[in-house]
């Protein structure tokens, strides 16, 4: 598909028009899982993300909000149309029942047990878990992951916002797919 739209234009979609778009919308097997996710304009934001990167589903979990709220359709700027996602109060569970279906689980954190982002193979279907703002991901969830992959810091700053880490790791994934990959998986 190779329509592009403003933020205006997107905000603006006729209901039948953003299905349609959806349906036709260039999607790679990634979901991302947002766990406890406190700032609703970051969880819209992730909604823009996921569109821009062709992210299949994204799945809240936790305590957090969910479409619709006012500052997450503010942030998602129309793109909570066109993206699939689904609230699931345990992630434990979410995480098992998407490895049973061979997903890789990576969350994206800084722990000791940690590998660069950039050394990791990335195998598909992907989910990427994302954490709290403050508390990151919890341990207990990484422990059902497959890999924990951190970005380095060199500056004096610990880490970064949520968002942006998705967005590190998310075009890092994507940098390699060739085209043939992309039509490969709007075909299933």
């Amino acid at each position: 598909m190779s329509l592009r739209l403003n933020s205006k234009q997107i905000r603006n979609l006729a209901e039948e028009q953003a299905l349609q778009i959806k349906q036709q919308r260039q999607t790679f097997p990634i979901y991302f899982i947002l766990d406890s996710v406190y700032d609703t304009y970051n969880t819209g934001s992730f909604f823009r993300l996921a569109e821009a990167l062709g992210i299949k589903k994204i799945y809240l979990t936790g305590q957090m909000e969910t479409p619709p709220n006012i500052k997450i359709k503010r942030a998602a700027v129309g793109t909570d149309k066109l993206i699939d996602w689904e609230y699931k109060k345990d992630i434990k569970k979410l995480i098992t029942d998407l490895k049973k279906n061979n997903f890789q689980i990576i969350a994206i954190e800084q722990t000791k047990d940690s590998t660069d982002y950039r050394e990791i193979s990335y195998k598909f279907p992907l989910a990427l878990v994302l954490g709290n703002e403050t508390k990151g991901v919890n341990q207990a969830v990484l422990n059902y992951c497959d890999y924990i992959a951190e970005i380095p810091m060199y500056g004096v700053n610990k880490s970064l916002n949520v968002l942006v880490s998705a967005s590190v790791v998310g075009y890092w994934i994507l940098k390699d797919q060739p085209k043939r990959f992309l039509l490969q998986s709007n075909a299933k």
